[in-house]
């Protein structure tokens, strides 16, 4: 896009005010004469049977009362009944069924005419390739829908791209519209994409009478392609015979929008009776019968007003962009990161650029693009640092790697993250010590380090405003406990690099006491289940640090629980020696609950695929681990219900 869409809808109803005042401005290319053009020379072009019309917008009650009335007199009858329904953020499709098979699809387009991507929509699994609508007594039906990525999978689908050191998609919009668009069908099946199907915009008769009545209503038309297998949505909709409760609706909606899996950017409202919709009819551009309720703008236009290098906690720079406030999804968005220098090249962008920002539910906020032609020569090229920004450290950057790293293990940033990721819930677990606790005592000097955590001085804490004698003890005793947790979880806290939990747990069950792994080589580590080259060297190197050692000997002189309990691997359980990986999302329980649960059974974990796994469990939403899985013949995949089943047997099975 060129300009947020807020702002294109503002233009859009300015032009057409304009040209209502003086129809003679009106010419053949106006944007109120046509549809905006999708189309890819790369893909053969089809006609609708019907032409795809946009939808009239609205953003306040004023409006939608406004477009009621007009609705109604045109219709003869002021007691209209409305159907509302969730406004998809996706890619729109076409899609034509002929004695009840799929047999095209295509994109918007232009409106008369879109890309033809049949073989592409047959790799949605949501997506029926037979439909029962001779039934009806319907011999062919063009259909309208939606293609969506939901949240999830575009969270997955991003940290892929980010694996490999490509900058993030934007939005799920564009990850969808995308995805319909890529040549290797194969690939697109990979997307997880989903099709909702709202509307029916032609159908045909067959010459034999259906078993079933066709619909007279847009709910029951809903309905009957709910029970044909499409995904419409039956759920979502909400029917009304009053303009104000579709008001109180609209406002209520988007409130809880987010709680959706995937995302929407309005509702929109339609009369139900379709002999209603003809004799209300349809403009060049738009149907009178239906209207969108566009929610508050999650795009805005920003200027990037200074960029600030920001280090992690393994020394990773990050730049973060400063700009001018602006609101959007509710929240306020002032600095956004850019990733890293690959980043900032490809977007080709500059202090003092007007961009386009976008955040979708709770996906970070992302530049979506950078405006050049509001350039006016006084923007500055982003130099990124050769030396930490915060220690004057030189920068490393590895060859196949984005990211630039200050390599001092005592530089100050790193210190700060270091412990604040040691305090964490899925660490230390040190409750009453979050993120700004931890700043605040630093920056009072009450805590330089991660040993520093157990030496705090308790009285200066206690005059501290906020900390009265009860908020003191539970720090304190919370601090005390944190001795006593599992080793695995003191190998999780110590963030070394590429070290997740499952894979503290594997480093936890390979010694006695943690300080064994400094005597091992990268051979004998990679002997371990799940650890590879660059885990390995990673854990190698972290040991090889006299200072971290230091700091671990400091810590089991505090008291911190350095031993492997050998009573928390069971190995006379069903599952010893057996290695499991879990993906997709579990419906029983949660992923954490099954991991524990092959553990007490004398299980291992791995965190990815390798022909070291023994058995995948996926759950919903299963995506590249079970397909790479797939290609492995001694992985045995196991639904969540054969995994309940397998907890059954005993050992010698």
């Amino acid at each position: 896009p060129e300009i947020a869409d807020n702002e294109y809808d503002k233009l859009f109803k300015q032009l057409q005010l304009a040209e209502i005042e003086h129809p003679e401005w009106v010419t053949p290319d106006s944007p109120t004469q046509r549809v905006g053009s999708d189309l890819n020379s790369a893909f053969a072009t089809v006609n609708h049977l019907v032409p795809m019309l946009s939808l009239d917008n609205s953003y306040n009650a004023a409006d939608l009362l406004a477009w009621s009335k007009r609705a109604g007199d045109l219709a003869g009858d002021e007691n209209l009944q409305y159907c509302v329904e969730p406004k998809f953020d996706g890619a729109s499709i076409s899609l034509i069924y002929e004695n009840d098979q799929l047999l095209r699809s295509a994109t918007r387009g232009d409106g008369l005419q879109g890309d033809d991507i049949t073989l592409n929509s047959k790799r949605i699994r949501n997506l029926p390739l037979k439909a029962p609508f001779s039934t009806y007594g319907i011999a062919q039906i063009e259909l309208r829908g939606e293609v969506l990525i939901n949240k999830k999978a575009f969270e997955k689908l991003n940290e892929q791209y980010l694996e490999k050191g490509l900058p993030p998609l934007a939005n799920p919009r564009n990850a969808a519209a995308g995805s319909l668009r890529i040549k290797d069908s194969t690939e697109v099946g990979r997307r997880n994409l989903e099709a909702f199907v709202y509307h029916v915009s032609y159908m045909q008769p067959s010459d034999a009478a259906g078993e079933k009545a066709i619909p007279q209503s847009h709910s029951e038309m809903l309905q009957m392609l709910w029970d044909c297998g499409f995904r419409s949505p039956v759920q979502e909709l909400k029917l009304f015979g009053r303009i104000e409760d579709v008001v109180a609706w609209c406002n209520h909606f988007e409130t809880v929008r987010d709680d959706l899996p995937y995302e929407i950017d309005g509702l929109v409202i339609k009369v139900n009776d379709l002999a209603l919709q003809d004799q209300i009819g349809s403009t060049t551009h738009h149907p009178r019968w239906a209207i969108a309720y566009k929610f508050k703008a999650r795009q805005a236009i920003s200027v990037v007003r200074q960029v600030d290098f920001q280090v992690g906690r393994t020394g990773a720079v990050t730049p973060v962009a400063k700009l001018d406030p602006v609101p959007i999804g509710g929240v306020t968005v002032s600095s956004i990161s850019i990733h890293n220098q690959d980043y900032i090249s490809e977007k080709d962008l500059r202090i003092g650029d007007t961009v386009i920002i976008e955040r979708a539910g709770d996906v970070i906020p992302q530049i979506v693009r950078v405006l050049p032609e509001k350039r006016n020569g006084t923007e500055l090229k982003i130099d990124f640092p050769t030396h930490c920004p915060v220690c004057d450290s030189a920068l490393y950057k590895e060859q196949d790697e984005a990211v630039w790293r200050c390599v001092n293990a005592e530089c100050k940033a790193q210190v700060i993250e270091k412990i604040i990721h040691f305090v964490s819930k899925d660490a230390m677990d040190i409750r009453h010590l979050g993120e700004q606790q931890v700043r605040r005592f630093h920056e009072l000097q009450l805590l330089a380090d991660i040993p520093g955590i157990y030496t705090l001085n308790w009285d200066a804490v206690s005059q501290l405003e906020g900390y009265k004698q009860k908020s003191v003890e539970n720090l304190r005793a919370a601090v005390d406990d944190s001795k006593r947790q599992p080793l695995h979880r003191l190998i999780y806290a110590l963030g070394i690099r590429h070290v997740g939990e499952t894979m503290a747990k594997t480093l936890a069950r390979s010694v006695h006491h943690l300080l064994e792994l400094r005597q091992k080589t990268l051979d004998d580590l990679m002997q371990l289940n799940d650890v590879g080259p660059k885990v390995a060297q990673s854990i190698v190197s972290f040991f090889a640090q006299i200072q971290n050692i230091e700091m671990l000997e400091t810590l089991e002189k505090i008291g911190l629980n350095m031993k492997h309990d050998d009573t928390e691997t069971n190995e006379q359980g069903i599952f010893s020696g057996k290695t499991f990986l879990f993906t997709g999302t579990l419906s029983t329980f949660k992923r954490s609950e099954a991991e524990a649960m092959v553990e007490a059974a004398g299980g291992s974990l791995l965190s990815g695929v390798s022909s070291k796994l023994n058995y995948l469990v996926a759950g919903e939403e299963a995506g590249s681990k079970l397909e790479k899985a797939g290609k492995i013949p001694s992985i045995r995949i196991l639904t969540e219900k054969e995994f309940l089943n397998l907890m059954q047997y005993d050992k010698s099975d």
